[in-house]
């Protein structure tokens, strides 16, 4: 009896002993695991990283450190662990595997806010869709188109294709197309529209704009007239550039070819007349 006693207290003792050091292990673990959160966090933040990224990478990294700490305290407690991890790793395969699709639309979401095609606020061209952006998260990205739409893209499509951005850069060239008959003065024609750009005060003189033809086309001559403009004036200098050669052209008497087509009537004669 008083071995028994004695081999009890022991592992009593014993196991006084790692259960004290797993608390202990498990404590010190979850501080110093928040301290790194927090250390990351505002190091991130401090380098304008996508508040998206910074709340992503964050809790990633303080998951997989509580899952180191919890680990650490098992195995001071004496709970093998092998088995569980191993359990755990075929698990994550399963889902994986089940959500192939949403882990590449999340990989894409990451690359977006690492590589920074877009912002938000920009507009772009992707995935099939055009829109201003408005939120970019780790699944999908929300664009509202020009008539007020809403749509919701996956990461995944819009990085698995080229993604063109209007709003990167502070400028943007105008191309506009205009045609005038082959029985016009080409001469007459181009000057008129190098008078017409160099009145529209809101284009630029740097790039310098260019009023050139283009091509012979099968029914027109066809001249390039290419501006560049602020961003923020684009569309107005667009609309307004078109109204205003149209107008112009028609005061100077310059034609604009359009399609037509000429319908031949032949009379056919039957009979003893024929």
């Amino acid at each position: 009896m008083e071995q028994f006693i004695a081999k009890a207290t022991d592992w009593a003792a014993a196991s006084g002993i790692s259960l004290v050091t797993g608390i202990v292990t498990l404590v010190l673990g979850i501080w110093v695991a928040r301290i790194i959160r927090g250390t990351v966090r505002k190091v991130l933040t401090a380098r304008q990283a996508e508040p998206t990224l910074v709340k992503f990478i964050v809790n990633l990294l303080y998951t997989l450190l509580m899952v180191i700490v919890v680990t650490a305290a098992l195995n001071q407690v004496g709970v093998q662990t092998t088995s569980l991890i191993a359990v755990v790793g075929a698990a994550g395969l399963a889902i994986g595997l089940a959500l192939q699709s949403s882990l590449s639309n999340f990989a894409s979401g990451v690359m977006i806010l690492i590589f920074h095609p877009f912002r938000v606020g920009d507009f772009i061209d992707a995935g099939g869709v055009m829109g201003t952006v408005d939120e970019v998260g780790l699944f999908t990205t929300t664009l509202t188109t020009p008539d007020n739409k809403v749509i919701f893209s996956p990461n995944g499509q819009i990085m698995g294709g080229n993604i063109t951005n209007f709003t990167r850069q502070e400028t943007r060239r105008i191309d506009l197309v205009i045609g005038v008959g082959y029985g016009e003065d080409v001469r007459k024609a181009k000057e008129v529209l190098r008078d017409i750009v160099d009145r529209e005060e809101r284009i630029l003189d740097d790039p310098a704009p260019v009023v050139a033809v283009l091509e012979l086309a099968d029914s027109s001559v066809n001249f390039a007239v290419r501006p560049w403009v602020r961003l923020e004036n684009y569309w107005d200098v667009y609309f307004s550039l078109m109204e205003t050669i149209k107008l112009r052209l028609d005061e100077e008497g310059i034609e604009i070819p359009f399609p037509q087509r000429d319908v031949h009537l032949h009379q056919v004669q039957s009979g003893e007349a024929a």
